[in-house]
């Protein structure tokens, strides 16, 4: 386990983004803030920032993703489910889901996949795919709604809709210790990254589908009127 999970080095430099009290690491968002910046040009180049506009949304994620679990309750997120993160196009919601795991990797951690890969690899291999999803990693969706209906041969499939409704019963499992040991093992969790509304997450998957990820996640929205940052 990591002695000093407050202080995160990249290459040469340390950046401090707390300090251990009691036991317990007391994390600073300003000093959160600076290494997410530094690390935002480490992993997508220098044109990477942080908005003014975007920091309420930023605090809940941050909170969230160092399981700050008071504040999270304060706020109405429940730490126990995943994320899904919804905002127009190009207003940085890939990024943010890439870059925040690396605050603290050793509580929040998931492959990140895009929809479209999925669905072509469905295409090729058939319904295997959707058994690879079916276990007990964390996954990050990403761009739900961009891919084409997954079409094996002649047999059509709404490839995430089958994979969600998969994952929500994984998560619907209660956690339990494993058998001999005290290790829990706790809820799988599913992200998300959307373009969609709850309206067209509803039209494009079903009503069933847009129940279940409602009680597995956490909504997150960007402002409508975000601008496309890569512009």
């Amino acid at each position: 386990m990591n002695p000093t999970p407050h202080i995160k080095t990249e290459g040469t430099s340390k950046f401090q983004i707390g300090e251990i009290i009691n036991n317990t690491v007391q994390y600073d968002f300003e000093k959160i803030k600076t290494y997410l910046n530094i690390k935002g040009h480490i992993l997508f180049g220098k044109n990477f920032k942080l908005y003014k506009e975007d920091e309420p949304l930023l605090f809940k994620l941050c909170c969230y993703f160092i399981q700050d679990h008071y504040s999270c309750a304060q706020m109405g997120i429940d730490t126990n489910k995943g994320i899904l993160l919804s905002g127009p196009i190009g207003c940085g919601k890939t990024s943010l889901m890439k870059l925040l795991p690396h605050l603290a990797p050793h509580k929040t951690n998931y492959e990140m996949v895009p929809t479209r890969n999925i669905v072509f690899n469905f295409n090729a291999s058939g319904f295997e795919v959707l058994e690879k999803y079916n276990d007990n990693k964390n996954y990050c969706f990403d761009d739900l709604g961009v891919e084409p209906t997954g079409c094996h041969y002649t047999t059509e499939c709404n490839v995430l809709g089958e994979i969600l409704l998969s994952r929500y019963d994984l998560f619907t499992r209660h956690p339990q210790l494993d058998w001999g040991s005290h290790k829990t093992n706790f809820r799988i969790k599913t992200h998300i990254t959307t373009n969609l509304n709850a309206h067209e997450l509803e039209k494009r998957y079903g009503n069933r589908v847009r129940s279940r990820l409602r009680e597995m996640m956490n909504v997150i929205s960007f402002d409508k009127n975000s601008k496309d940052k890569r512009k």
